[in-house]
């Protein structure tokens, strides 16, 4: 009977991390599937072997990428590699000829931003880190962040702070209260790691700010350690770091077996969330309602119906109106015309734009129907309203 052969495989990872001990354990798990027969040598601090990297006696490497370090010593193996990291907007960073595992950046935050959304915030914030040489995962987060703010027309606000370690603490802690404490409120941060948010929770603590009322918090990594260590048990996205790890043996099971390696990088999306007390915000209105307000907030003007406010909420219209007559009084079509009314005597009061333009800017299909809706609402036309805050001396 032939025996099956055993490879020397090297795993160049943290373990003492969540993000690299799960992709361990997930390689550990397709191995427990397979025929596979892997002998793993685990570094605990892979950064001290790099040197001697090039002489190992191993039949294949699995590494971190996002350690610029790491990445670096791999580009002289003479044995299959396959790196473990981030997903990059710019697809010229991505390593060349290396089959590549990537934890998808943008879904994680995409997720995290609609789950805040859905418990009702409409204001939203970033804890980020100073960029490293073994954190480009961060800045990746804070560039899908910056989109999804750009596309919902929000403001972008990001803090990064400083790396905290035990003599900076004090310090740093008094910066990230003094952020805390300027946010107009209710708002949601996205931490872009649970260590992160963790110091987002103590800041909080400190400062008295109420969290989930005042400030409504997330991580990224759902780390046992992180939920252990605060009073307020933590929310987390979680990244999927098992089926990355369970994926990038394949590739290399794949490889060794044989098999050309693959072109394109695999992307891994986030498995869920893991939703607890910290983001647990009580919107005054139904999720629903919520959910429609922020879109309407960002849409009003641009003439949208109430349809299309349905389809974005994932609901027929029917339901949606039921639940705004409920929670306002009011139905969908004049929730969009009072911010259309709001948007249209803010331009009013604070600038000499014509009423045809202000018409179009606020989404009106006419300046007839502007004058109309004004008369109907305000008791006045556009002009007058104009005439009225300029007589008061009042700007809005």
């Amino acid at each position: 009977m032939t025996m099956p052969v055993t490879h020397r495989i090297a795993l160049l990872f943290k373990s003492n991390e969540i993000y690299g001990r799960e992709i361990i354990e997930g390689i550990c798990q397709y191995l427990g599937t397979t025929r596979a027969s892997w002998d793993l040598f685990i570094e605990t601090d892979p950064g001290a072997g790099l040197a001697n990297i090039e002489s190992w006696q191993g039949d294949g490497i699995i590494a971190d990428f996002n350690d610029a370090h790491i990445r670096a010593a791999m580009s002289g193996s003479r044995v299959p590699v396959v790196g473990v990291g981030s997903t990059y907007e710019d697809i010229s960073r991505y390593p060349a000829g290396v089959p590549y595992v990537a934890s998808d950046q943008s879904k994680l935050i995409e997720l995290a931003y609609g789950h805040l959304v859905d418990v009702g915030l409409s204001r939203f914030a970033l804890f980020s880190l100073p960029p490293r040489y073994d954190n480009p995962w961060a800045q990746e987060r804070e560039s899908a962040f910056r989109r999804l703010m750009q596309r919902d027309k929000l403001a972008v606000t990001i803090y990064r702070g400083e790396n905290v370690n035990a003599p900076t603490w004090s310090e740093e802690g008094r910066h990230l209260v003094e952020w805390l404490l300027a946010l107009p409120k209710p708002v949601g941060i996205i931490a872009v790691s649970d260590a992160r948010a963790r110091q987002l929770l103590q800041a909080c603590l400190i400062a008295d700010i109420a969290v989930p009322a005042q400030v409504a918090l997330i991580g990224i990594d759902n780390d046992p350690l992180a939920r252990m260590l605060t009073r307020i048990p933590l929310s987390s996205v979680i990244q999927g770091t098992h089926e990355m790890g369970r994926v990038a043996a394949r590739l290399l099971h794949q490889m060794l077996s044989g098999a050309p390696k693959p072109a394109a990088p695999v992307r891994v999306a986030p498995a869920g969330i893991n939703v607890l007390a910290s983001s647990r915000h009580e919107a005054a209105k139904h999720p629903y309602v919520m959910r429609a307000l922020h879109f309407i907030r960002q849409y009003a003007c641009q003439g949208i119906k109430t349809e299309q406010v349905a389809n974005y909420v994932g609901i027929s219209r029917s339901s949606l109106e039921s639940h705004f007559r409920a929670a306002l009084g009011r139905s969908v079509h004049d929730e969009v015309l009072r911010y259309k009314i709001d948007a249209a005597t803010t331009i009013l009061a604070n600038d000499s734009t014509s009423i045809a333009d202000v018409a179009v800017r606020c989404g009106f299909t006419s300046v007839q129907y502007m004058h109309a809706v004004f008369k109907r609402e305000l008791g006045c036309t556009p002009r007058k309203y104009r005439d009225q805050v300029m007589q008061r001396g009042e700007a809005v």
